[in-house]
């Protein structure tokens, strides 16, 4: 099941309970009716046919029942950026990082505070382990491995 924009707003309120969903900062502005949009952390040159990290501006803590798949706005697909991030899993937390890759054959420069990714919430039935990898609680953007 994917979650509505109230039932998002709902988990954001909780009741101070440990295990609910965490976005901060929040914006109402990035509030959509079954996603929330992810903002770029800071300002970022993509150049033609390459994979540029960049770290987004959120802080994301999804609880054990909670999963996220990222997908890249449609107003960038329109100027040929792909995102790649994929999939959050339940007990993350952390900015994310995304791999931005421009396919057209000109500089696009993107800014801080750019919408750039819808997040996609998820339930996951049962959830009882969480995500404790090596992004667990990373700031910035992280290189692979």
């Amino acid at each position: 099941m994917i979650l509505s924009s109230s039932e998002i707003i709902r988990r954001l309120q909780g009741s101070g309970m440990e295990g609910d969903l965490v976005i901060e900062p929040y914006s109402e502005e990035c509030q959509q009716p079954a996603s929330y949009d992810l903002r770029v952390g800071g300002d970022f040159i993509l150049p033609p046919q390459v994979c540029t990290l960049v770290n987004t501006l959120e802080r994301v803590e999804l609880p054990p029942d909670l999963a996220a798949t990222l997908r890249c706005r449609s107003s960038f697909g329109r100027r040929g950026v792909i995102v790649t991030g994929g999939f959050v899993d339940p007990g993350f937390r952390g900015q994310l990082t995304l791999c931005i890759i421009n396919m057209g054959t000109e500089h696009l420069t993107i800014r801080k505070f750019e919408r750039v990714v819808q997040m996609i919430l998820h339930q996951v039935i049962d959830g009882q382990s969480g995500y404790c990898g090596r992004y667990q609680d990373s700031t910035g953007i992280i290189q692979a491995r």
